[in-house]
């Protein structure tokens, strides 16, 4: 079995995730604190944690980056908060995946089964591929700037934000709906066409600078990658 940490303030919130991780045959630990997270990460054999970002205590993200000093496993991010920058900002640390509220209890289980089923891609995975990829791209999250090859690039905030998915997980596979939800969440309009048409300009402007290289890689039927 599984088993699952839960961080969540909201009693409502939390008592319906635990209820569908136990329906799927999940081990599920809630807590409400950042402090309690920390104590139970340190005593429990956990397989992935559940964090909210709007902690009472400590924010989301600091308290990633504390657990994954401790010890390495899988990350999903829950927040109500639905915001571009926020949600870059959780990839750019390392987590697996970002859920917004409000959300199926449904498809966080499905999500928790693909990220514990490739077996993380978080920071851990970053840690093995960024010298291979320092070595072309340079990512600014604080300044939201790439540079290919040494050359800044002229990015609009869609093509930003697709890039600096992409550049998150070097050599994993990020499928449409994957993309659209960490990069479109606010722009109800678009289609999954969207995706295929800023990844195509993506790919002109890394043209631009490498004409002979073509760092971004498609899977017909599945998504794309970051060649790493």
């Amino acid at each position: 079995m599984k088993s699952i940490l839960l961080v969540e303030d909201e009693t409502a919130i939390a008592d319906t995730v635990a209820y569908a991780l136990h329906a799927e045959g999940f081990g599920c630990t809630h807590v409400t604190t950042g402090g309690e997270a920390r104590d139970a990460w340190q005593s429990g054999a956990f397989d992935l944690a559940i964090l909210d970002v709007g902690l009472p205590d400590i924010g989301g993200f600091a308290l990633c980056r504390q657990l994954r000093a401790m010890r390495e496993a899988p990350v999903i991010f829950l927040t109500a908060q639905n915001d571009e920058a926020d949600r870059i900002l959780g990839l750019e640390i390392g987590a697996d995946d970002y859920v917004t509220k409000p959300f199926s209890p449904r498809e966080l289980v499905a999500r928790v089964r693909v990220v514990l089923r490739r077996g993380g891609q978080g920071a851990s995975t970053l840690a093995a591929v960024a010298p291979v990829s320092a070595q072309v791209f340079n990512h600014d999250a604080t300044g939201l700037c790439i540079r290919y090859r040494g050359v800044l690039l002229d990015l609009t905030r869609y093509e930003y934000g697709v890039l600096a998915a992409l550049l998150q997980r070097p050599g994993a596979v990020l499928s449409r709906a994957q993309l659209m939800d960490r990069v479109w969440a606010d722009a109800l309009d678009s289609s999954d066409r969207t995706v295929d048409t800023h990844i195509k300009t993506v790919r002109a402007k890394l043209r631009e600078v490498d004409p002979a290289h073509d760092p971004i890689r498609t899977h017909r039927g599945l998504g794309y990658s970051l060649v790493s």
